[in-house]
């Protein structure tokens, strides 16, 4: 049974990370860029004269594994999902640098017995030659094996950036873009090694009948649909997104990507336009990025 109190107090180490202008030409390639092989937008973010990098890079950087499966946590690791993704985008990613990860667990939720136990945590990324802030990390992770620890009624669950797609109103945006068979194959070598994502007799026994596409790849290939849609491939006009993740996507699968302009939500900077977002797969009728928001610089 895991111990909230722990877990708040956890001390993790200074994760620090380098990377190549190689990194970030691959990172693009796994969500689909160079597809097209004359589109100036997709050729700036795998070519590297004047490279630009896809600001959900920063995602798998300074990554710290899979800490829950350390037995200290008392976690049930065979029930663990990664359930939503936050990242505040404070400034552009370099093509090639050294960065560093501060990561605590800011909030332990009880959901109930039988309903599992949310762990909310943080990862402050900076650039690790001067300390300047790059991006703010927040991510929910479903242990559902793991409720009822507390022996109190379940407390309210924190919510970030969540927001209701008004699903009557016609998207401002609509993008579809294909994932590659290869993608989870690529995506993999960045952070998770999870054989759930290559290996057929792994995601069989999960209950798949092939490897699944990550989520945080899912997660990079709707960035790729908003800066495509809105902003010119302009990474630089990106300052957040966040979202839950609501199903499976398997690598090949065309995803769907719905985007409205928020108007119930202003951004609090001048200047900037809040989203809301919804991708699905269409041929199997599933939401698997919903409750999705973003704030964007418009062109």
């Amino acid at each position: 049974m895991i111990n909230a109190q722990a877990l708040l107090a956890r001390p993790f180490p200074v994760l620090r990370q380098s990377y190549t202008e190689k990194d970030s030409i691959l990172y693009a390639l796994s969500l689909g860029y160079g597809t097209n092989p004359i589109d100036p937008e997709q050729i700036q973010f795998v070519y590297e004269k004047n490279l630009r990098v896809v600001p959900s890079m920063v995602a798998v950087m300074c990554a710290p594994g899979f800490w829950l499966a350390d037995p200290s946590v008392g976690a049930n690791t065979a029930m663990i999902v990664h359930a939503e993704h936050a990242i505040e985008f404070l400034r552009p990613l370099a093509p090639a640098g050294q960065l560093r990860g501060e990561m605590s667990v800011i909030n332990v939720i009880d959901r109930g017995t039988g309903k599992g136990a949310m762990i909310v945590s943080e990862r402050v990324i900076k650039d690790d030659t001067n300390g300047e802030l790059v991006a703010r990390i927040v991510q929910h992770t479903l242990c559902r094996g793991d409720g009822g620890f507390s022996g109190v009624e379940p407390a309210s669950r924190l919510e970030t950036f969540k927001a209701k797609t008004t699903e009557a109103a016609p998207a401002d945006w609509v993008v579809t873009l294909p994932t590659l068979p290869q993608a989870a194959l690529l995506y993999r070598l960045f952070a998770d090694l999870n054989p759930l994502h290559a290996d057929p007799l792994v995601a069989q026994k999960a209950g798949f009948d092939r490897p699944i596409l990550h989520g945080l790849c899912t997660y990079g290939v709707v960035c790729r649909a908003v800066m495509q849609a809105c902003l010119g491939g302009d990474a630089s006009r990106m300052h957040s997104l966040a979202g839950k993740f609501t199903a499976p996507v398997m690598p090949g699968d065309n995803l769907l990507i719905e985007i409205w302009k928020d108007s119930q939500n202003p951004a609090q900077q001048s200047g900037r336009q809040s989203l809301r977002i919804r991708c699905s797969v269409p041929e199997r009728q599933s939401v698997v990025f919903s409750n999705a928001t973003a704030t964007v610089e418009m062109p």
